[in-house]
């Protein structure tokens, strides 16, 4: 399976599952809020935690700026005001950078414009997040995918023709990228999941590392479901609390079923094994006890040949196992059996009358 190095930690392959807190912008815009996250998403055991940078006005037409924003949700009269309000500032990020350093946890962000993904290049993000968005967005991918930095892409509300032309994109300047599998409704139903396109996109992109991005209300089954499909990636939305004000939250887990969703997901990857069928240490006893082995049906002289209403299946299992019954027969009794003895291996070696 591919994989691929962040610092010197393994992506992929038969590495753990990458798992990240999206705190997007369930922030609020606030700082303190921003490094309670942080302190969350380190205490729940996420590998990494990430928000999401935008220049609003670079990414908005003057219409969409001044566009009336009403709601519960919404942080402005216009959504421009709304965007600008949940956005932190750089003095924030940077004290995001340096804080999730200290308390030792990755952080890095979406970058939704070229300058957004400059700023967080400078402030040391090790990696670059492209959301659903921006997956037609080629000009940004080259922008994000010359720095050299790992690329994680989501593809939610694409057709795969743009997932390919993104994947190319990317590729041809920065071979360490990972694509998720996503879908862009928050939140949605887990039949919308299909999750089978997980398997799709590994046999359409072998060059990089396939993973999951989900928004699903139905708890932690999908994102589970995900990781028994081979997702070496995942990404679910964290927030403090999915009663706070803002359009995210909702899709969101909070602290507790984070920490159970990373728990369950190191549980099933152990439970997944590596898929070699063999007998466990710990079923040894139960089979020498349950199994069966190849017994005297009835009494059984020396120079009796050996035939099927001779030999019948018994348990415990510590002799000859059923699989020898037909290189038995026709062979030539060595020894004295009565009813209820096991026949020795030393069977397998007497004489053939055949």
């Amino acid at each position: 399976m591919t994989s691929f190095m962040l610092g010197d930690r393994r992506i992929g392959g038969d590495a753990p599952c990458f798992v990240i807190a999206e705190g997007g912008i369930n922030h609020n815009g606030s700082l303190d809020i921003a490094l309670k996250l942080v302190d969350e998403a380190r205490r729940v055991g996420a590998d990494a935690v990430k928000f999401q940078k935008r220049s609003v006005d670079r990414i908005l037409t003057r219409e969409a700026r001044d566009a009336p924003y009403f709601g519960e949700n919404s942080y402005g009269l216009t959504y421009g005001e709304h965007r600008h309000r949940v956005e932190l500032s750089e003095a924030d990020w940077r004290a995001i950078f340096d804080y999730s350093e200290k308390v030792g946890i990755l952080c890095f962000g979406s970058a939704w414009d070229e300058a957004s993904a400059d700023f967080l290049d400078h402030c040391g993000a090790p990696l670059f997040k492209i959301a659903s968005a921006d997956l037609t967005n080629i000009g940004l991918l080259r922008h994000v995918s010359a720095k050299g930095k790992p690329v994680i892409l989501s593809t939610g509300m694409s057709t795969l023709e743009e997932v390919d032309e993104a994947v190319e994109a990317v590729t041809r300047l920065n071979p360490r990228l990972a694509v998720l599998h996503c879908v862009s409704a928050y939140p949605f139903d887990a039949p919308l999941a299909n999750l089978r396109t997980i398997e799709t996109l590994q046999r359409r992109y072998p060059q990089a590392v396939i993973g999951y991005s989900g928004h699903e209300k139905s708890g932690l089954v999908v994102s589970l479901g995900a990781i028994a499909m081979g997702a070496k990636v995942l990404e679910r939305h964290f927030t403090l609390d999915r009663h706070m004000k803002g359009s995210d939250h909702v899709a969101s887990l909070e602290p507790q079923g984070f920490a159970m969703l990373v728990e369950d997901v190191r549980k099933l990857e152990a439970a997944l094994g590596d898929g070699r069928k063999q007998i466990h240490p710990e079923e040894a006893p139960v089979r020498m006890k349950l199994a069966k082995s190849v017994t005297a049906a009835r009494p059984i002289r020396k120079g009796d040949v050996l035939t099927a209403d001779a030999l019948t299946m018994k348990s415990p299992g510590t002799g000859l196992p059923g699989r020898c019954v037909d290189l038995l027969l026709g062979r030539i009794a060595q020894t004295d059996l009565d009813p209820d003895t096991q026949l020795p291996s030393q069977a397998l070696q007497w004489p053939s009358s055949r």
